[in-house]
């Protein structure tokens, strides 16, 4: 009885083969994660690492800053969207795939670029962790001070 679950949850977490001949492609990098997306016209499907975005970002919240760049020029149904992404954490991965995202839309439709550009999504985010200091707890904490 349980063997039809464990073929369905096989099933769903093999990669999907996708067609993307004829698409764009731009980097994008956030923290120590860099993407690389494909963009081409279609159905507004997302795909991330093979899998359906729904499926790699579990949080609503990365969830909603991946698709803002396609929200914003009003065309989150005609175009399909395959990344695939590696290091740093699912925060920085969601920020570099926003940063790809929104340059290879740039690359299929100049006229968004302006779009785009005035909500900052087509500039590199270059903050990254600060080192950790000798004598410190972190990069600034310091250990608590006693006097006596």
């Amino acid at each position: 009885m349980n063997t039809p679950d464990i073929t369905q949850s096989k099933k769903s977490s093999e990669k999907i083969k996708l067609d993307f001949k004829e698409s764009k492609y731009a980097t994008g990098r956030r923290k120590q994660s860099i993407a690389r997306v494909w963009v081409k016209k279609g159905s507004g499907k997302i795909f991330v690492n093979g899998k359906e975005m729904n499926h790699y970002f579990k949080r609503p919240v990365h969830q909603i800053s991946v698709i803002r760049p396609l929200n914003e020029i009003n065309a989150a149904a005609q175009y399909d969207v395959r990344c695939s992404v590696k290091g740093g954490g699912l925060s920085g991965q969601a920020g570099a795939i926003i940063h790809g995202l929104s340059r290879a839309l740039v690359k299929i439709d100049s006229s968004s670029k302006k779009t785009l550009k005035k909500n900052k999504f087509t500039t590199r985010d270059s903050r990254k962790v600060e080192r950790k200091k000798y004598g410190h707890r972190k990069a600034r904490r310091s250990f608590q001070f006693s006097k006596r």
